[in-house]
């Protein structure tokens, strides 16, 4: 009687854990979807998804799921030198430099990874990011290229701010100072050693660009506006028959 029980457990067991493994498949695929449910997503098939969390006039909160990037780190004195190096390793990856020599769809976005403390004069290591489609989200191709890596970026939560035009660095660095700005007005918790510069179209499009800048929050977000500070009451004082004010 003991051994049938043991073979009930152990079927049971396999049976919950082949079910906690497909929701966690649905659940890191779902990370990434069809574009058409992003307004911002126009020229790529399928895109990043998110749930907005809330949203003020300077900045919107976005939970976003686990999702794997192919990555490329370049470190130069400017970002679009050393993320253009990146680009040339990621696009010949995803365009048949793999071991498998398959075609890799463009997802959109690209992630920049800029660390805040960057020195005057020194190099900088930036590391630039394409989201794997939902079809090699679980098993992507292997790189032949030994400075090409996946990046499994965990469930987060980021503090956004949208901006048009073009991803440069003085551009970059005005909006996340701005957004940085925002954020410390209202006390937000957020992991300020590092930014993301966060593009969705290419080079080709020339007008009604979408970028971002993120930051990740640190615990409970924050999604209100900075208190205005308290009016004072005119001081009336008064002099013989004269008031003044």
């Amino acid at each position: 009687m003991t051994p049938r029980m043991d073979n009930c457990s152990k079927m049971a067991s396999m049976a919950w854990l082949m079910v906690l493994l497909q929701l966690m498949s649905v659940e890191a695929e779902a990370s990434v979807g069809p574009s058409n449910s992003s307004s911002f997503c126009t020229e790529t098939e399928e895109c990043l998804l998110f749930d907005l969390v809330c949203k003020t006039t300077q900045y919107e909160v976005r939970h976003y799921g686990p999702a794997r990037w192919v990555s490329s780190d370049s470190e130069a004195l400017f970002m679009e030198v050393g993320t253009a190096l990146a680009f040339r390793r990621l696009f010949k990856y995803i365009t048949g430099a793999n071991e498998e020599g398959v075609m890799v769809n463009m997802t959109a976005p690209i992630l920049i990874k800029i660390p805040d403390e960057k020195r005057k004069w020194k190099a900088t290591v930036y590391t630039l990011s394409f989201l794997l489609p939902s079809a090699y989200q679980e098993s992507p191709p292997k790189p032949t290229n030994e400075k090409v890596y996946f990046t499994d970026m965990p469930d987060m939560t980021v503090y956004v701010r949208c901006y048009g035009g073009w991803i440069l660095s003085v551009t970059s660095g005005l909006q996340a100072h701005l957004l940085r700005k925002d954020l410390n007005a209202v006390q937000a918790s957020y992991n300020s050693s590092y930014s993301y510069a966060v593009g969705y179209d290419s080079p080709m499009k020339l007008l009604h660009r979408h970028n971002e800048v993120w930051y990740i929050a640190e615990g409970e977000p924050v999604c209100t506006l900075p208190q205005p500070p308290p009016s004072r009451a005119p001081q009336t004082t008064t002099t013989g028959n004269t008031t003044l004010t």
